[in-house]
């Protein structure tokens, strides 16, 4: 789950990072009170959209009067954002983060991930801040600087400083620097996150170390245990097919194809994805019943598939092991009924109740084209879409 920088910087505080004072506005009049509560010589308004890149899309502005606010946020408010995160279709803004200006000396870069190929937290940082990590790490590797966090201390002071030291932070400001990553780090772990990045981490002439930006990820699976952070969501930054999918338990990742994919397992989705490539086509969708589907779950999930404008066929490709093929094939009329099946449709099925699955399916007076393997039903699919 994504949450806005304003709120991200709020979690921040907590932990004793530096942010800039700032507040959240909807609407212009919002936007003006909250640049004259701050009374800063220099206001800055952001866009908060759950995308980077959004300074170079035109959403962030650098305004030196109230007017000038005022002008910015009308500007941007409302607007769609197009960055390198958002895709083409880009992003409307629909809030605004009013923030004081700083008094910027030199900009660097400080990230907590997990590493897959440790199976540890790491702590990444570099000297290159305010730009892309993806570009630094394609250009210019050797300016990353990495620690491997053991979880039994978590970081430990004396990693911290080795980075500080690694990205010249000025040696006056490496003290703060050290209790920034610490509290950086103590969030990342506290609130199940998968991605911690300020980017730009900044010292100012003043002498602060100071997190310009935010942008904190977490683990889905976790938030169970974080009532506060599920308060954070934004529903208007996910795809409503997504929104719907997550009510009833269903992965599904909307793609730009046009393809409609019903898979049970996240591993056969991925192969059947990759398949329907081979052949050609361009799946529509990322959609994984899971393996303990009920006939309700399953209608749902082809609702949802349906409901994609861009979805001109469907294939689905089900193993059942602890899956039944029965249950799955009474889904599938069943939801095919309901919302008035006007599609191609190809079902493979194979495993448990495989027979009678394909009997329920030959005996639903649908045009249901079935398929004896993977390979055939991808092929089927395709040829029928175009």
């Amino acid at each position: 789950m994504n949450i806005h920088e304003y709120q991200g910087k709020e979690i921040l505080k907590k932990y004793g990072v530096t942010v800039p004072l700032g507040k959240v506005a909807f609407t212009v009049d919002e936007a003006v009170e909250a640049a004259k509560e701050l009374n800063s010589p220099v206001t800055v308004v952001k866009a908060q959209i759950h995308a980077g890149g959004r300074g170079k899309a035109g959403g962030v502005k650098v305004a030196k009067s109230l007017d000038e606010v005022r002008t910015y946020a009308g500007e941007i408010l409302g607007k769609v954002l197009v960055t390198h995160q958002t895709g083409p279709e880009g992003k409307e803004v629909k809030r605004l983060l009013i923030e004081q200006g700083c008094n910027i000396k030199k900009e660097f870069y400080v990230g907590v991930v997990v590493d897959r190929a440790t199976g540890r937290v790491v702590m990444m940082a570099s000297e290159e801040g305010g730009t892309e990590i993806e570009e630094v790490a394609a250009k210019t590797p050797e300016k990353i600087y990495k620690e491997v966090i053991d979880p039994a201390v978590g970081l430990m002071p004396f990693q911290a400083r080795k980075l500080a030291f690694a990205i010249n932070i000025p040696s006056e400001l490496v003290n703060k620097a050290v209790k920034f990553m610490m509290g950086l780090y103590n969030a990342f772990v506290e609130k199940d996150c998968s991605i911690a990045e300020i980017n730009p981490l900044v010292v100012t002439e003043e002498g602060d170390v100071m997190a310009l930006d935010a942008k904190l990820n977490f683990d889905s699976n976790a938030l169970f245990r974080h009532k506060d952070i599920l308060e954070l969501r934004d529903l208007d930054e996910e795809d409503p097919k997504e929104i719907e999918a997550s009510k009833f338990d269903l992965s599904y990742i909307a793609l730009d194809g046009n393809i409609g994919c019903m898979v049970n397992g996240a591993g056969l989705a991925m192969a059947t994805m990759d398949i329907i490539k081979f052949y050609g086509g361009e799946p529509a969708n990322f959609l994984d019943v899971g393996g303990g589907a009920t006939t309700e779950k399953v209608t749902e999930a082809f609702k949802i598939i349906l409901a994609d404008e861009k979805v001109k066929g469907i294939f689905v490709n089900i193993f059942g092991g602890i899956m039944r093929c029965d249950v799955i094939a009474s889904g599938v009329v069943e939801a095919a009924k309901q919302v008035g099946l006007d599609r191609p449709l190809v079902v493979r099925l194979e495993g448990t109740n495989v027979e009678l699955g394909k009997k329920i399916l030959k005996e639903s007076g649908l045009n249901i084209v079935s398929a004896e393997s993977m390979a055939d039903g991808a092929e089927k699919i395709v040829q029928l879409v175009k």
